[in-house]
């Protein structure tokens, strides 16, 4: 009787497919709001540098998702540069995605991002992933660190950087502000937390209409 009660008050098993650089993002907001229930796969989150490969990876870890018989499913990417591409592959499995059109502007807020834009459309975003991995995600597969040349090639249209922290970690601060010094970027930090992720996560998890 119990273990009767016990499974009809669990949530059915939501599986999210994500990018890899909010992964710990969104394991941290399953454990603050207790969605267990949330299966995270993650792509990897090189396609970052390769928005072209997002698309048809999500599309096919829908099908195995349906294959193995997951009945609720969850994009974790916003358009991350697919130019619309995702929102196909998504509308054709009637599934949904996170809104906006990166995850710069859902940590910041779509509505708040879209707002500040003009000022900021000279700006390179950070965000913990990215402070916490520089070295390894940008500097090395920019070239930067054996053509030290390029730094203008690829940064030189910024006129700052701005950092959108999802966590007060002074670590990841000296990161970012290193970071920026090594690009010859003026410095600003903005906490964002975790931003639209939070409500987009907790709509999806929420459990189905009878």
């Amino acid at each position: 009787m119990n273990m009767s009660r016990n499974s009809k008050n669990t949530p059915e098993k939501i599986r999210v497919i994500a990018c890899g650089m909010i992964a710990r993002e969104i394991l941290a907001i399953r454990e603050q709001f207790g969605l267990d229930h949330i299966e995270l796969k993650c792509l990897p989150a090189v396609y970052h540098h390769y928005p072209q490969k997002i698309a048809p990876s999500v599309d096919r870890a829908i099908v195995r998702a349906k294959a193995e018989g997951i009945k609720r499913i969850f994009v974790g990417y916003a358009d991350c540069g697919t130019g619309g591409l995702l929102d196909q592959v998504c509308a054709k499995h009637g599934v949904e995605r996170i809104e906006g059109p990166h995850c710069f502007s859902f940590y910041a807020g779509n509505a708040a991002f879209a707002s500040r834009w003009e000022d900021d459309m000279t700006s390179f975003f950070m965000t913990d992933f990215l402070a916490r991995h520089f070295q390894a995600f940008m500097v090395k597969p920019l070239g930067l660190d054996r053509h030290p040349e390029l730094r203008d090639m690829y940064f030189g249209n910024y006129t700052k950087m701005i950092y959108l922290a999802q966590t007060n970690d002074p670590k990841l601060n000296a990161n970012a502000e290193r970071a920026a010094e090594f690009l010859g970027l003026a410095y600003e930090r903005r906490f964002t937390a975790y931003g639209d992720l939070i409500p987009a996560l907790t709509r999806a998890a929420a459990p189905a209409a009878p």
